[in-house]
């Protein structure tokens, strides 16, 4: 009874025009941070022996997952590992320093190292650039060590391969599979909001679609898509392993002891989701419950009203058709 107030339609026209980076804004964006990439690309024509070696734009711009919210770029940046000092302090200061060599345009206050990360300011747009740092080892992959922005620990990582791995499934589900990730991500941003103990990293949610996708669950009806979202966090109590064998067997796979284990599908030694404890995974638990009884009620309310009212709990006071 409910779909006759609010639709999959409705919630696809409400997700472009509500939670969606519009489509010339991530042209934008992706043209500024590729301005940055050509510089480089220029530079290392002349100077071939420069550290910095590669630039690419990585996160939820470069996956098409992103938010309207969204106000910055991720881009990693290899660094030639032999050349680069062991501390993060150091790192992200000698960074800063190439690139500003590299980009003699910017001013100094332009090229800012922060915690894990340099920010590159553009004035002319106010846009921030985040560009991260990878030691790379000549890899021909393009595999090296990322500074995690979550301890600031050393990670092995691969850019292309992560956006690879998520275009893998997006090809395989048309529009879907990006719009329901920005859909959960939106629901999430939305909790974190009212609740400054949870946590949720977009990149586990990137995760857990991609497992439902590869079990074949289809994406096609939004409603439907989030059911099945919730309910695997509620059946799993997000205590179920989740991995991949694009890159790497399944038999690579070590022992973890975490409560919350999402091994990254570059990197069999990562759990994406190790520094989760058990009471930071029971709200997410608690909270997709919540969520998946709205959806239920919504689907049954007898009137647009309540209809609205249910889907409101799920994705906050900006929801409307």
């Amino acid at each position: 009874m409910g779909r006759e107030h609010v639709s999959h339609r409705n919630i696809a026209n409400w997700a472009v025009n509500t939670i969606n980076l519009p489509s010339d804004k991530a042209k934008e964006y992706r043209a500024q941070a590729n301005r940055l990439r050509d510089k480089l690309t220029n530079y290392l024509n002349e100077h071939p022996d420069f550290v910095l070696k590669r630039m690419l734009i990585s996160g939820s711009l470069a996956k098409g997952t992103a938010l309207k919210s969204t106000s910055d770029i991720d881009v990693g940046c290899y660094i030639k590992a032999d050349d680069a000092p062991p501390s993060i302090e150091e790192l992200l200061n000698y960074l800063a320093e190439k690139l500003r060599k590299a980009f003699p345009n910017f001013s100094p206050d332009q090229v800012v190292p922060q915690t894990y990360s340099v920010q590159v300011s553009f004035r002319g747009t106010g846009l921030d650039v985040d560009i991260v740092p990878i030691l790379y080892y000549d890899d021909p992959d393009w595999y090296g060590n990322l500074v995690s922005q979550d301890d600031g620990s050393f990670l092995k990582t691969n850019i292309p391969l992560h956006i690879e791995f998520i275009r893998a499934r997006k090809s395989k589900n048309n529009t879907h599979f990006a719009q329901v990730i920005r859909l959960a991500k939106y629901w999430a941003k939305n909790i974190k909001s009212e609740n400054p103990d949870f946590k949720f990293k977009s990149f586990m949610i990137e995760l857990i679609f991609a497992k439902l996708a590869d079990k074949g669950q289809d994406f096609s009806d939004y409603p439907e898509a989030l059911q099945s979202f919730f309910t695997y966090i509620a059946t799993t109590d997000v205590r179920e392993q989740i991995s991949f064998d694009d890159y790497y067997p399944y038999s690579n796979i070590g022992s973890f002891s975490e409560p919350v284990q999402m091994i990254d599908p570059v990197n069999e030694e990562n759990n994406a989701a190790k520094l989760y404890t058990d009471a930071q995974a029971d709200l997410v638990v608690d909270a997709a419950i919540d969520a998946g009884d709205a959806i239920d009620a919504a689907l049954a309310a007898t009137t647009k009203e309540n209809t609205i009212y249910y889907w409101k709990k799920v994705f906050g006071p900006s929801f409307h058709i």
